[in-house]
């Protein structure tokens, strides 16, 4: 959070608009957070939000503040919140920050919007951007892309189909018309970021598949992550992430600090065969990551681990478990890409993982985010057997 920032932003909007659950709504009056206690209703207001619907995963509060106040991506990124206010009430928020690192790949104009929760009213939408647009131009951005909370590397993009699922950890949900509203002050899709369902059971190469993966076997070795190496092998995987996705929309590379920091949270939740590393003649150049849908842990929570939060999520990580995943993290080396062992190391990977997933007790995982036009791997998915279930969106607009 910003603490420089202007505490004159205000900005109101009468609105005659009736929200059914509490009545007409007054004026709409948008302020900057400031201190604790705005960080606080920041945090849980997108649970006032979306309480109604079934498929809503409330993020837990602690994690989040901690997200927005000690968060490595924090030496690179400024930003500031917004909250809309109806009387005493919040009925919105909205994130706009500057990535000075994003402005190093993308130019020394670029901003972006983020943490946008809003309830269904185009005036509460309208005020929010107002606020965060103003704050986006002082700080000399001309091309807004979003939503980003904060980075293009942590949680990014709005819902826009897939409704009837919950999301899974570190992925997003929204209501049916953030879209539209979003749109109506605007911004224009630059990119959508897909995600898949696949049955741990039910994945099936092709006859082409299976002849890749016999030709070019023995000349790749997999291995699981090793523990005793840990902090070396935490270079491997970034040092092949910032290299495999150089190339790819809106890339920004992990910093040193950003990925220790993924790291200390890979070490405490994830069992070392859930990291795949293959290598080509002892080189790694390639890698893939499974992680425990902890979501399915923390829905009941409602966001508290007190008074006896922490208990149950004790109980559902280590004696329940939970029974899907995610597989948020894949790279193969650019230098195979467009070869054909590219293709070939992301299905050994896959195979890989899959037999992880199952002997933990992990039965469908998504795999996320997949640029829309990735069509290598998006090719991959669509005939080893998954569903495109979601697909989210990012936005831009030129102020």
């Amino acid at each position: 959070m910003n603490s420089n920032a202007p505490s004159e932003v205000h900005t109101p909007f009468e609105t005659h608009r009736h929200d059914t659950a509490r009545g007409p709504l007054a004026a709409i009056d948008v302020r900057p957070v400031k201190g604790r206690r705005d960080l606080a209703t920041f945090v849980r207001l997108p649970g006032d939000v979306m309480q109604d619907d079934p498929q809503w995963v409330e993020p837990l509060h602690l994690e989040r503040r901690l997200h927005l106040t000690r968060n490595p991506a924090l030496d690179h990124v400024t930003w500031q919140g917004f909250i809309a206010w109806s009387g005493d009430r919040p009925v919105g928020r909205i994130s706009a920050q500057i990535d000075s690192l994003h402005r190093q790949y993308h130019g020394a104009d670029t901003g972006h919007f983020g943490m946008l929760d809003a309830i269904d009213d185009p005036r509460v939408f309208a005020a929010l951007f107002a606020a965060a647009e103003t704050w986006l131009r002082e700080h000399g951005a001309r091309h807004i892309t979003g939503p980003y909370n904060l980075t293009i590397n942590e949680e990014c993009g709005l819902l826009v189909d897939g409704f009837e699922r919950p999301p899974s950890m570190m992925m997003g949900h929204a209501g049916r018309y953030y879209a539209s509203h979003v749109e109506a002050q605007g911004y224009a899709p630059a990119k959508d970021l897909l995600a898949y369902w696949m049955s741990t059971h039910g994945v099936n190469f092709t006859p082409t598949m299976k002849r890749m993966v016999t030709r070019w076997r023995e000349r790749i070795h997999l291995r699981s992550l090793r523990r005793d190496r840990f902090n070396e092998e935490l270079d491997i995987l970034r040092d092949i992430f910032n290299d495999a996705w150089a190339k790819n929309w809106g890339f920004v590379p992990f910093t040193d600090a950003e990925f220790r920091e993924l790291g200390s949270s890979l070490k405490m939740l994830v069992p070392s065969e859930l990291i795949q590393i293959a290598e080509i003649d002892a080189k790694p150049v390639a890698f893939i990551v499974g992680l425990p849908n902890l979501n399915e842990a923390i829905a009941p929570l409602h966001g508290r681990l007190l008074p006896l939060g922490w208990l149950r999520l004790l109980w559902a990580l280590k004696v329940r478990g939970p029974k899907t995943g995610r597989v948020p993290l894949m790279g193969v080396r650019r230098e195979y890409q467009h070869s054909r062992l590219g293709p070939t190391l992301a299905l050994v990977l896959v195979e890989s993982i899959q037999a992880s997933l199952i002997r933990h007790g992990i039965e469908a995982v998504e795999m996320s985010w997949i640029l829309e036009d990735n069509a290598g791997m998006r090719n991959i998915l669509e005939h080893i057997g998954t569903d495109l279930y979601k697909r989210y969106r990012l936005y831009e607009k030129h102020l």
